[in-house]
C-alpha cells in the first residue's frame, strides 16, 4: 500500500487545513472518482439502449421481456445501493472504489459474450442485468465517500460534480453504445455480425435494415475504460481514517464489500421473483425490508457499525429527503431507462384507416430512431446538475426544489396526453418534436433538483450522518430505474401510455407540499437549507 493511501488527519471545516492540505486531496479523489461513477452509470443503464437494438435484430423477446430486463438493471442497482451505502465507514473510500469499479468488468465481459449468439436464453439475459447493478450500486458509495472530502460550504459544488458528470455516463452509453455496434471494432475476438431486422440509427444517423451490427460491442466497449480506471483509483485515491477508522487490510476490506453486496444481490433475486410471482408494488418494499432486515442480522465486527449507522432511520429528515429525492433522482433515472423503448414502442407504429374507416396498427416506415435521440435527455439533465448544486449555495437548496417541483408537476402531465395523442395518430411523428421537448424539460428540472437536494442533505446532515443518507436516499430513489420501465412498458401495452406520466404528475405534487411542509412553510423545521 502506497504511504498516503491511508489519512489519519482530516479537519476541512478549518480553512488553514483544507488551503495547505485538503483541498489538493479531496480535489484529486473527485476526478478520479467521477469516471468511476461514469462508467458505473453506462454500465447500469446500457440496457436501455441493448434491448432497443435486441428489438431491432429480432431477438425472440416480447416488448414486455425486454422492459423487463431494463427493468432488473434498475431493480438490482436500486437494491445494491442501500448496502453500499454503509461500505465507505466499514471498508474505506479507495478501497471500496477500486473494487466496485473493477466488478463492473463481470456484467461488461459476460454481456458482450451473451448478445453474440441470439438464441442465447432469457435467463442469462436477466442474470446478466441484475449484475449489471453493480454499476446502480456504486453511486451509493461513491457520493458517501465525496461528500466526507469537502466542507460544509462546498457540499452542493462536490456532490453535484460527482453526480452531476458522473450521470454523463447515461448519455456516454446511450451515444457510444449505436456508433460502436457499427463497426466491428474488436475483430475476430469478438464474434461475427448479425443484419438489422428494421431500422436502426446513431448519433450521425439513420441505419436501414439489412445493416451488419455487432450488437456485442455494447458490452466489451466499457473494457477498455474499466481496467485502466481500476487501476488509477488504487494509485490515486485515499482512505480516510476519521470517517473509517478500521478499514482492515485490503483483502479484509474487499472481504466486506463482497459480503454487504452478496446481501443485496440475494434480495434482488428474491425481488425479482416478486416481480414474476406478485407485482412490482409488492416486489419493491419487500427487496427493501429484506435487505435492511438482512444488513442487521450480519453478524461479526461489522455489525456494531451496521447499527450505528442505522441511527438515521430514526431522523425525520431522512424521510422528507427520500420522497424529496425520488423526485429529482428517481425521474432522472426511471425515465433514462424507459425513454429508449418507450419511443421505439410509440412511435414505432401507427394508426392506419381502413377502407370501411376502421383503424389498425401497423409499422410507422419513417419512425424516429431511439438510438438517435434518446441521449439528449439524460444529457441535458447531467450537465444542468451542477449548475442546480451551484445555484442552491447561493439562495437555498429547497426553494430550488420547490420551482422544478412546479415544473415537473405540469410538463409530467402535459408529456402524458403527447404521448396519448402520438400512440392513436396516423402521423406521431408530427408529434415526436414536442414529445421531446417536454422530456428535455422534465430531465432539466430533475437534474437541477439534483444539485438542490444534495445541497439540503449537505447541511442538515453531520458528517457522520449525510453519507449514510446520501447513499439510502439515493438508494431507495434508484428503484425509478425499476419502476418506470415497469409502469410504461405496461401502460403501452395497455394502449394507455399517457396513465404513466398522469401518474407521476401526481406524485410530484404531493413532493410540493413535503418539501413546503419540511422547508419553507414559516415554522418549518430547517429553513430553507
Amino acid at each position: 500500500m502506497r504511504r498516503n493511501a491511508d489519512i489519519h488527519t482530516w479537519e476541512i471545516e478549518d480553512p488553514g487545513f483544507w488551503e495547505k492540505e485538503g483541498k489538493a486531496v479531496a480535489n484529486r479523489n473527485l476526478w478520479i472518482s467521477i469516471p468511476s461513477l461514469l462508467l458505473g452509470f453506462a454500465v447500469w443503464m446500457m440496457w436501455g439502449m441493448i434491448t432497443t437494438q435486441m428489438q431491432n435484430l429480432g431477438f425472440p423477446f416480447s416488448v414486455g421481456e425486454l422492459f423487463t430486463l431494463t427493468a432488473l438493471a434498475g431493480l438490482s442497482g436500486a437494491t445494491l445501493r442501500i448496502p453500499a451505502s454503509f461500505m465507505i465507514r466499514i471498508a474505506g473510500g479507495r478501497n471500496t472504489v477500486f473494487l466496485t469499479t473493477a466488478l463492473l468488468m463481470v456484467p461488461a465481459f459476460g454481456t458482450g459474450v451473451a448478445l453474440m449468439n441470439p438464441d442465447t436464453p432469457l435467463w442469462v439475459f436477466q442474470a446478466l442485468a441484475l449484475l449489471s447493478g453493480i454499476g446502480g450500486g456504486n453511486f451509493a458509495a461513491s457520493m458517501s465517500n465525496i461528500s466526507t472530502f469537502f466542507p460544509k460550504k462546498q457540499q452542493g459544488y462536490a456532490l453535484g460534480m460527482n453526480a452531476g458528470l458522473g450521470n454523463f455516463g447515461v448519455t456516454t452509453m446511450q451515444v457510444l453504445i449505436p456508433l460502436v455496434m457499427t463497426v466491428g471494432l474488436f475483430g475476430a475476438i469478438a464474434g461475427g455480425s448479425m443484419e438489422l431486422q428494421s431500422a436502426s440509427g446513431t448519433l450521425i444517423g439513420r441505419i436501414e435494415a439489412g445493416t451488419e451490427t455487432w450488437i456485442q460491442n455494447a458490452g466489451f466497449i466499457w473494457l477498455v475504460f474499466l481496467i485502466p480506471l481500476a487501476i488509477l483509483g488504487w494509485f490515486g485515491m485515499n482512505n480516510l481514517r476519521p470517517i473509517t477508522p478500521d478499514p482492515g487490510t485490503p483483502v479484509q476490506a474487499f472481504g466486506k464489500i463482497m459480503g454487504l453486496y452478496a446481501v443485496g444481490g440475494v434480495t434482488s433475486i428474491i425481488g425479482m421473483l416478486a416481480l414474476v410471482w406478485l407485482n412490482m408494488w409488492v416486489a419493491v418494499p419487500l427487496t427493501i425490508l429484506l435487505t435492511l432486515f438482512a444488513l442487521r442480522m450480519i453478524p461479526g465486527a461489522i455489525k456494531p457499525n451496521i447499527q450505528k449507522q442505522f441511527a438515521i432511520f430514526s431522523n425525520k429528515h431522512t424521510w422528507s429527503m427520500t420522497v424529496l429525492y425520488i423526485l429529482t433522482f428517481g425521474s432522472f433515472i426511471g425515465f433514462s431507462a424507459a425513454l429508449p423503448l418507450s419511443i421505439n414502442v410509440i412511435f414505432g407504429s401507427m394508426m392506419e384507416v381502413g377502407a370501411d374507416g376502421s383503424m389498425t396498427r401497423v409499422a410507422n416506415p419513417d419512425a424516429p430512431s431511439a438510438l438517435t435521440w434518446a441521449w439528449i435527455g439524460p444529457f441535458v439533465g447531467a450537465l444542468i446538475r451542477p449548475i442546480g448544486g451551484w445555484i442552491s449555495d447561493k439562495v437555498g437548496g429547497s426553494i430550488v426544489t420547490q420551482v422544478i417541483s412546479v415544473i415537473m408537476v405540469f410538463a409530467s402531465a402535459i408529456t402524458g396526453w403527447i404521448m396519448m395523442q402520438a400512440y392513436n395518430s396516423t402521423d406521431p411523428n408530427s408529434l415526436f418534436p414536442i414529445f421531446m421537448i417536454l422530456f428535455v424539460i422534465l430531465f432539466a428540472a430533475s437534474g437541477i433538483g439534483n444539485g438542490s437536494t444534495f445541497r439540503t442533505i449537505g447541511v442538515i446532515f453531520d458528517q457522520h450522518q449525510k453519507g449514510p443518507v446520501l447513499g439510502w436516499t439515493s438508494a431507495v430513489a434508484a428503484y425509478g430505474a425499476f419502476i418506470a420501465p415497469n409502469l410504461m412498458g405496461a401502460q403501452i401495452e395497455a394502449g394507455t401510455p399517457e396513465l404513466a406520466m398522469y401518474g407521476f404528475a401526481v406524485f410530484y405534487a404531493l413532493c410540493l407540499i413535503v418539501n413546503w411542509w419540511f422547508y419553507l412553510r414559516k415554522n418549518a423545521y430547517v429553513k430553507n437549507p
